[in-house]
């Protein structure tokens, strides 16, 4: 884990209602990259599959605020209260940035 905290991957120590084990939080950075996308993608699903709403909004390149307000307007990934906390699936998070993608020659 920590050697992928060091490489910028944000990975989660246990499941939800574990301890999440995070580096600090900096801007979202765009991702233009679809081949980092697609290894951090897999790097969360072997971890833990769940993400955070600070996670799941690095991942999109999203503030937190406006994922939360996503959420709250239900046009957001679909997510999942556990305990006091809302998490989000990495296969969902995909499948919903995967229906909002437009232009290029895509499949």
């Amino acid at each position: 884990v920590d050697a992928l905290l060091a490489t910028g991957v944000r990975a989660a120590v246990g499941c939800p209602g574990g301890a999440i084990r995070q580096p600090p939080y900096s801007a979202p950075r765009l991702m233009t990259d679809p081949d980092d996308t697609a290894v951090r993608a897999q790097k969360a699903r072997e971890t833990c599959p769940f993400l955070t709403t600070k996670q799941t909004a690095f991942h999109l390149g999203l503030a937190p605020s406006t994922l939360k307000g996503m959420r709250a307007e239900g046009r957001g990934p679909v997510c999942r209260l556990h305990g006091r906390a809302w998490y989000y699936h990495i296969d969902d998070i995909e499948a919903w940035s995967k229906a909002r993608r437009k232009g290029g020659d895509h499949d």
